[in-house]
């Protein structure tokens, strides 16, 4: 019980330190709480109540932690400062603000948004992608969709980056970065990590369905796109990430049920997990 009081205690103080929003109210509220926990130590010595007084204490912290709201509405980096969203009328969708960037490099880029028609009854097959930076048990996978012969588009479930923010793995568990479904095509975002992002590696793997189990994965991903044009969503490096956003509801697509594993937060082996279940042919 105190091991678990003690975790919580941790989190609650990183919590405070991470995401109160007022910066100059970080160090002295997360002082305040680490004061109170310190107080409570040594005046109860480990009795019932000082365990009751954590654990009310930590409630107190999750509770206004819930209360923290994700918004559409950033100062956002230029790659990320749309989100798509799509309309459906039977066969025919159009995605608006679909990405396809004119790159010179990584951070170089021009003319990036249109909207795109496209017929459900085009989509011939699934592509899963998985792009690797050198670190064994940490990849990013990018699903792409076939129209036709020759029109590709691709889904990557990302951090949508305001000016000035980078990824860090331990702000990933708090409340700092929104979600974004970026919808590009294939030019874009699987160009940008094979052509222009130095030491990344990318793998790509032809998903083992029939073309309508493959609409039916698109339209998850576009069901979950206008979602978020109206309910924005945090990212979390546990529950709401590149893999895990998604993970039972194309595993319902592709009537390959599973239970959770590892390989899902630790996704650098992905590919192999997926290969066991045998949905790459």
């Amino acid at each position: 019980m105190w091991l678990i009081l003690a975790l919580l205690t941790l989190w609650a103080v990183a919590a405070l330190y991470v995401d109160v929003r007022v910066r100059a109210l970080r160090v002295p509220v997360t002082l305040i709480y680490v004061a109170v926990i310190i107080i409570v130590l040594f005046k109860l010595k480990g009795s019932g109540w000082a365990a009751a007084l954590y654990l009310a204490a930590f409630c107190s912290v999750l509770a206004w932690w819930l209360t923290l709201r994700p918004s559409n509405h950033g100062n956002w980096q230029p790659n990320v400062d749309r989100t798509a969203w799509a309309e459906m009328d039977g066969d025919r969708v159009v995605i608006h603000n679909l990405r396809n960037c004119d790159y010179r490099s990584e951070t170089d880029y021009t003319n990036c948004w249109s909207d795109r028609t496209l017929s459900l009854s085009q989509i011939r097959a699934a592509d899963f992608f998985l792009t690797n930076w050198g670190i064994r048990f940490a990849s990013h996978p990018i699903v792409s969709f076939q129209f036709g012969d020759n029109q590709h588009v691709a889904f990557s479930i990302e951090v949508r980056y305001k000016i000035g923010q980078a990824y860090s793995t331990i702000l990933g568990f708090f409340r700092q970065y929104e979600l974004i479904f970026v919808t590009a095509d294939e030019l874009d975002v699987i160009r940008l990590r094979t052509n222009y992002r130095k030491d990344e590696e990318v793998y790509m793997y032809r998903v083992q369905v029939q073309p309508e189990v493959a609409r039916a994965m698109f339209l998850t991903y576009i069901t979950y796109l206008n979602k978020l044009k109206n309910q924005p969503e945090w990212y979390n490096a546990l529950t709401r990430n590149c893999t895990t956003t998604l993970d039972k509801q194309l595993a319902a697509d592709v009537n390959n049920p599973h239970p959770w594993n590892y390989r899902l937060i630790l996704n650098g082996t992905l590919d192999r997990l997926l290969l066991k279940l045998c949905v790459f042919s």
